[in-house]
């Protein structure tokens, strides 16, 4: 045994062919890879820096502070007009941090990944190009935070995300609401100028400095411009009836009887909290009753119904009734004491009932200029249509622009046509969506167009108008249904003349064409900083289809962030807990998902205040960990600026 140890530390190794050095392959495949690497990303930045120069002329038109920003979006859409998947899979396959979330700083990322290349080539560093970006690698993300400041102020607590809160018209009066939402972490006031008025608006306004001063925080001011109204109008009423019924068990047995109140036709009254039903009569018929007394009639369907006297107050009388009744006005009614007829009359004035057109699949529609109201279909015995249903449209640039084959969807996008004909007075759609039932459409329900040019203005005569009022007031204003250049020039322009030219402005971003100009719309509104975009998800989800959504919202980020300007993420928001006071965990996905923004937007409701504290609760611990996922960085069709 000792010999044979002995043997066998003192024998030479086996004579054979070498074995290869597993590291020098390594080393060999990464130097052909950098090398391959190198020319694509060189060619990269050259792509970059030519766009810029492209584009100077109108770079050196934009306010100073935000040139460095319009250079960068230049940069970033030169990447992104090309597909940089196979390049990202090469570039992690080198270990190297890939071109996704450099958004921020897109040049300094370029040099940053050639300094890495050449060094893995084995070769030093000798660029033909200035090696000095204008941001460098922390630049771009210091840069976006200042111009979210600027716009949007500090947000409240330990996170980075505002919080935004559309004002309900009682905000205009109720100070300790406005009050605990700023307690709760409100960070900017929503003033919706489509609601309201002037005299409501400046309440709002008063509301919050007062609670400012008594809280020792401070919050902006954001008005949102009405913009052009593309609804759908009046339709014919048929009828004026009031319907009333009991609360019932599972049984049918009545246990909360209807409310009603019994009001002078003359000189009507206030109804009193918990009487929702409101029926104006003949004050002969009304005047000597006493609590006891019944009001006789017979209803619509010949039902004989009662109401039953249980108080008076002033000329009026609260009765109630257990038994559902349908009132129509001049409807007879006479007045009985135990049993013996005391007065007789009417009843007076009731609102028109319109009922909602009707619409199937493959139903046609006929929408009209305003001026007219709209009618159902007419039809024969058999249910046959002998003319479709009709209803007016508020937008008359869509009589001049839609063609047939375009797309039109109606009620946030529940119901889908396209267009059959259109001879300038009159388009004809036909329906080509309605959900699993047929569609209800009623008056007053939005009209979305994605396919077709409207030739409007963003402004409107009130926008201006409200102009006039708002600039005294507010910190900001949102350009609704903006779709070019030379909207956000025409509002740029009236605020200067209005001596408004420091107020920000925030691009609402809710159609396709807007999403498609970003780029163009970006740099525009960069001449008069400081500037924030609004993705309004409704409307945009009715206008590129609710199946791209996420998508478009995504690049939507992507840009804005390579164009250092602020993102404010709307529409419904925790609307479940505003409205119910009970989020979904859909609802609380999309509260996370919203950290991604500067600000987050939140509609009012009910519950407006437990939801702002909800949503600061969830931003401060998300605030922490909260980061940006790699995307793949394929080619964007809206990175094209000609």
């Amino acid at each position: 045994q000792e010999t044979y140890e002995m043997t066998k530390k003192t024998d030479p190794p086996p004579i054979g062919p070498s074995q290869p050095d597993p590291a020098a392959i390594v080393a060999h495949q990464t130097r052909r890879r950098a090398e391959r690497l190198i020319g694509k990303i060189e060619e990269l930045r050259a792509r970059a820096v030519a766009l810029e120069q492209t584009h100077l002329d109108e770079v050196l038109r934009i306010a100073p502070s935000y040139q460095a920003s319009a250079r960068n979006l230049l940069h970033y859409l030169a990447l992104r007009q090309v597909d940089l998947r196979p390049l990202q899979a090469e570039l992690a396959a080198l270990g190297l941090t890939s071109l996704g979330g450099r958004e921020a700083q897109t040049l300094s990322s370029l040099d940053a990944l050639l300094l890495a290349l050449y060094a893995l080539a084995g070769r030093s560093w000798q660029p033909d190009h200035p090696p000095a970006p204008l941001l460098s690698m922390d630049d771009g993300t210091i840069v976006l935070d200042y111009h979210s400041q600027l716009l949007l102020g500090s947000p409240a607590g330990k996170r980075s995300v505002r919080i935004m809160v559309t004002m309900p018209s009682e905000a205009s009066w109720d100070y300790l609401l406005v009050r605990n939402l700023l307690a709760a972490g409100m960070d900017v006031m929503r003033i919706n100028c489509a609601h309201d008025d002037e005299h409501a608006w400046l309440g709002m306004v008063n509301n919050l400095r007062r609670a400012e001063r008594e809280l020792g925080r401070s919050a902006k001011v954001y008005a949102d411009l009405a913009g052009p109204k593309l609804r759908t109008g009046a339709i014919d009423p048929i009828g004026r009836v009031v319907k009333f019924r009991p609360k019932r068990n599972l049984r049918g047995q009545v246990i909360e009887p209807a409310q009603v109140w019994l009001t002078p036709g003359d000189a009507p009254e206030p109804a009193p909290q918990g009487a929702p039903t409101i029926l104006p009569i003949e004050r002969q018929v009304i005047e000597p009753a006493q609590p006891g007394d019944v009001v006789e009639f017979k209803d619509t369907r010949a039902k004989q119904r009662e109401l039953l006297i249980v108080e008076a107050i002033g000329d009026s009388r609260l009765a109630t009734a257990v038994k559902t009744a349908y009132v129509e006005q001049d409807m007879p009614a006479r007045l009985v004491r135990d049993g013996e007829a005391l007065a007789e009359g009417v009843f007076g004035s009731l609102p028109d009932v319109v009922a909602p057109l009707e619409l199937a699949v493959g139903d046609l529609l006929v929408l009209t200029r305003e001026g007219v109201p709209g009618r159902a279909a007419v039809r024969d015995a058999e249910g046959n249509v002998l003319e479709p249903a009709r209803i007016p449209c508020s937008l008359d640039a869509a009589f001049e622009s839609a063609e047939p084959g375009q797309i039109i969807r109606f009620d946030d996008g529940k119901i889908g046509s396209r267009v059959v004909s259109n001879d300038g007075e009159e388009i004809v759609v036909q329906i080509s969506y309605t959900g699993p039932r047929m569609a209800k459409l009623r008056p007053e329900k939005g009209i979305n167009l994605p396919d077709t040019a409207l030739a409007i203005s963003a402004l409107t005569d009130k926008d201006l108008h409200d102009l006039e009022f708002l600039v005294k007031y507010v910190d900001m204003v949102g350009l609704s249904f903006v779709r070019t250049p030379e909207d956000v020039l025409l509002l740029e322009q009236r605020l200067e003349e209005l001596a408004g030219s420091d107020i920000g402005v925030v691009l609402k971003v809710e159609n396709r064409e807007a999403f498609e100009n970003l780029p163009r719309l970006l740099l525009t509104a960069m001449y008069s900083p400081p500037v924030g975009v609004m993705v309004a998800r409704g409307d945009l989800a009715v206008e590129v289809g609710f199946e791209r959504l996420a998508e478009v919202q995504e690049e939507i980020l992507w840009l804005c962030e390579a164009a250092h300007v602020p993102v404010i993420w709307a529409t419904q928001v925790l609307e479940g807990l505003a409205k119910t006071g009970s989020p979904t965990r859909a609802e609380v996905s999309d509260a996370v998902m919203s950290g991604r923004a500067e600000a987050v937007m939140l509609n009012k409701g009910p519950y407006i205040v437990e939801a702002v504290r909800f949503l600061n609760g969830v931003l401060e611990r998300m605030h922490a960990h909260q980061h940006k996922r790699r995307p793949m960085l394929r080619k964007l069709s809206v990175s094209e600026l000609d």
